[in-house]
């Protein structure tokens, strides 16, 4: 926001919530918020962009990276939203078999691919419908993991420990959890891969996908625009203009394993 000229509690106030990995609190939370009357209503999971459109049909909404916000109903296309949402779209949906075909560089007989996913998250969903078919075609098993919340993770990740590798769907819940996700798979020597690259600054072997810092930026253009009179409608839904591939060559050292050539010339960041 200060890039775009604009100062915490001298322009505007931000009034963060969390739903804590409960989607089921968006409701509550939304309703709270709208009572508020804010300028504009910011969103980081189909959930939460839906609760917000039913409890504040007529305030502007951003989208900060949501998944297939078409499919899920929350616009009707990207260059003509309509409504009074708009924003980023992640292509999380897209990024995610890019990472199974990642991982099948560096193990070319992949035995199964554990995949962490949110349930809750309509998102997670669809992209684990799509996921399911397009591996499929690529001849890798899939070993569907759901995540349970914070206090299960240990049993979860015990779960895949008779997999190759572990594959974590972008979710916002699964992203403030990263670090003691990926903790828990480099104890039992299970290699991890995700569609946010910031996954591999704490231990993971692999990223590939869009950083999250392009799409919070990319927000507070749309949010400027907003307070300066822009209308939602008006403004086409954006997808990321830059894929990041990030290799944790530490994990790959401490796990025993080769991370091709080709690969590594292929990353954005290689991390020593």
């Amino acid at each position: 926001m200060r890039e775009n000229g604009l100062v915490e509690n001298r322009d505007y106030a931000l009034d963060v919530r969390w739903a804590e990995g409960d989607y089921k609190r968006f409701t509550v939370i939304a309703t709270e918020l709208a009572q508020r009357a804010p300028r504009v209503i910011l969103v980081t999971t189909i959930q939460a962009g839906r609760a917000a459109q039913q409890a504040a049909p007529t305030t502007p909404i951003v989208m900060t990276g949501l998944i297939d916000p078409v499919g899920a109903g929350l616009i009707a296309s990207l260059a003509r939203p309509g409504g009074n949402t708009t924003g980023i779209s992640s292509m999380t949906q897209d990024m995610t078999i890019k990472g199974l075909e990642l991982l099948r560089a560096v193990f070319p007989t992949l035995k199964s691919v554990a995949t962490l996913f949110n349930p809750s998250n309509p998102g997670n969903l669809l992209v684990m419908q799509n996921f399911r078919d397009q591996a499929a075609t690529l001849g890798i098993p899939i070993h569907p993991i759901e995540f349970k919340g914070p206090d299960a993770l240990g049993a979860t990740i015990d779960a895949a420990t008779d997999d190759t590798a572990l594959l974590v769907v972008g979710d916002i819940a699964l992203v403030d959890l990263r670090e003691r996700i990926v903790a828990l798979a480099l104890q039992r020597h299970l290699p991890t891969v995700s569609s946010v690259p910031e996954f591999s600054d704490v231990g993971a072997l692999l990223g590939y996908g869009p950083p999250r810092t392009a799409f919070y930026r990319s927000a507070a253009i749309y949010v400027k625009k907003i307070l300066n009179g822009a209308k939602p409608a008006d403004l086409p839904v954006e997808q990321p203009t830059f894929i990041e591939l990030s290799i944790n060559m530490k994990t790959a050292k401490a796990l025993g394993i080769t991370i091709p050539d080709t690969l590594i010339t292929r990353a954005d960041r290689v991390i020593e």
